[in-house]
C-alpha cells in the first residue's frame, strides 16, 4: 500500500504544482520551459507507474462501505460523458467553452462514479483523491480565471462525441481485461 499511496502523492502532487503559481514561476524561470515541462511529464509518469504497481500489489483491501447500485447502473453513461468531456478538453469545441474545465469535470465525475461503485479500500482511497485534487483544481482554476480563449467550432463538437463515445467504448469492452471487472454485458 505504501507505493501505491507514494505513487498517489507524486502523481497528483506533481498535478497541483500549477496551483502553486509563485514556485512554478520559479521553476520556469530557473529551468526553463523544456526542462520544467520533460521534469513535470517524468515524475508524472513515475507517479502513475508506482499507482500502477501499488494497485495490483495492495490488493482490494477491506471493503469499506457496500458498492452503490445505483452507481454501477449509471457508470456506463457517466464513462462516455467522461469520455467525451475529455476528448474536447484540449479541442476548439463549444463544449469546452461552455464547461470551461471539461478535463476537472470529467475527472470528477470518473471519481465519483467509480467511488460508489466500488467500496473497497484501495479503490476508495484512488478515487478520493482524485477527487479532492480535482475538486481543489478546479477552485484553483476559477480562482486565478485560467480559462482558454478560442473560437469554437462546431467539428471538433463532432470529433469529441465521436471519438469519446469509441474510446468509452472499447474502454468498457476491455475493462474486465484492464482492470478487473467486467462492467457492461458485452465486456470480454
Amino acid at each position: 500500500m505504501a507505493v501505491y499511496v507514494a505513487g498517489l502523492v507524486l502523481f497528483l502532487g506533481i498535478h497541483a504544482l500549477p496551483m502553486l503559481q509563485s514556485t512554478r514561476g520559479r521553476i520556469l524561470a530557473a529551468w526553463g520551459e523544456g526542462r520544467y515541462k520533460l521534469a513535470y511529464s517524468l515524475l508524472a509518469i513515475a507517479g502513475l507507474v508506482l499507482i500502477v504497481l501499488g494497485w495490483r500489489a495492495a490488493g482490494p483491501g477491506p471493503q469499506l462501505f457496500a458498492p452503490s447500485p445505483l452507481a454501477i447502473r449509471v457508470a456506463p453513461f457517466v464513462m462516455i460523458a467522461v469520455f467525451i468531456l475529455l476528448a474536447s478538453s484540449h479541442a476548439p469545441a463549444h463544449l469546452r467553452a461552455a464547461v470551461r474545465h471539461p478535463m476537472l469535470i470529467a475527472v470528477m465525475l470518473w471519481s465519483i462514479v467509480h467511488l460508489f461503485a466500488n467500496g473497497d479500500t484501495r479503490g476508495t482511497i484512488l478515487f478520493a483523491a482524485f477527487l479532492g485534487w480535482a475538486l481543489v483544481d478546479l477552485v484553483s482554476v476559477v480562482r486565478r480565471r485560467a480559462v482558454a480563449t478560442f473560437e469554437p467550432r462546431w467539428r471538433a463538437d463532432l470529433i469529441a462525441i465521436v471519438a469519446g463515445t469509441l474510446i468509452a467504448l472499447l474502454v468498457m469492452t476491455f475493462h474486465r481485461v484492464l482492470f478487473g471487472p467486467a462492467v457492461v454485458p458485452f465486456s470480454v
